[in-house]
């Protein structure tokens, strides 16, 4: 059986299962598919942890967000079950993608686990959507990706 849904998913997107933001019920929707029959195969960057704490320092710096709350929150993503592999294996060929596409090394690094793995990037940052839309890469947007429902019987 092939899983419910393969892709990789960036920081931005995996953050929303802690912080309600816009999109974080399409983000739920989409790690359901972690607990589904057959589960789906998401998969990240080792970054995506330095990034998902960042972003939650910004929260405690910015909005008094509890240092509590923010360390089970990095808690509750490391206990996930994302396909993790090092961002050594990706940094040459995310340098490439990088100056070639003028973004971040940190989110070409997303890019090129994407094409290794050949699956799509889903990203809650619609800037870098729309910046690689009409390139070769599968970098989708999460407000319009089309996200499986996990059948009833499937989820936990």
């Amino acid at each position: 059986m092939t899983p419910s849904v393969a892709c990789v998913v960036d920081a931005s997107v995996g953050i929303k299962l802690f912080l309600a933001e816009e999109l974080s019920e399409r983000a739920d929707a989409l790690f359901a598919h972690l607990a589904a029959d057959p589960p789906g195969q998401l998969s990240v960057p080792d970054l995506f942890y330095i990034e998902c704490a960042n972003i939650l320092w910004k929260h405690t710096r910015r909005s008094g967000y509890p240092t509590e709350k923010a360390r089970k929150a990095l808690t509750g993503l490391g206990g996930l079950a994302l396909k993790r592999f090092p961002t050594a294996d990706l940094a040459a060929q995310a340098l490439d993608v990088a100056v070639q596409e003028a973004i971040t090394a940190y989110d070409a690094c997303y890019v090129a686990l994407a094409l290794q793995l050949s699956v799509p990037l889903v990203t809650a940052d619609e800037k870098l959507a729309h910046a690689l839309s009409r390139t070769k890469y599968q970098v989708h947007w999460l407000g319009n990706y089309s996200i499986p429902t996990v059948p009833p019987q499937a989820a936990n």
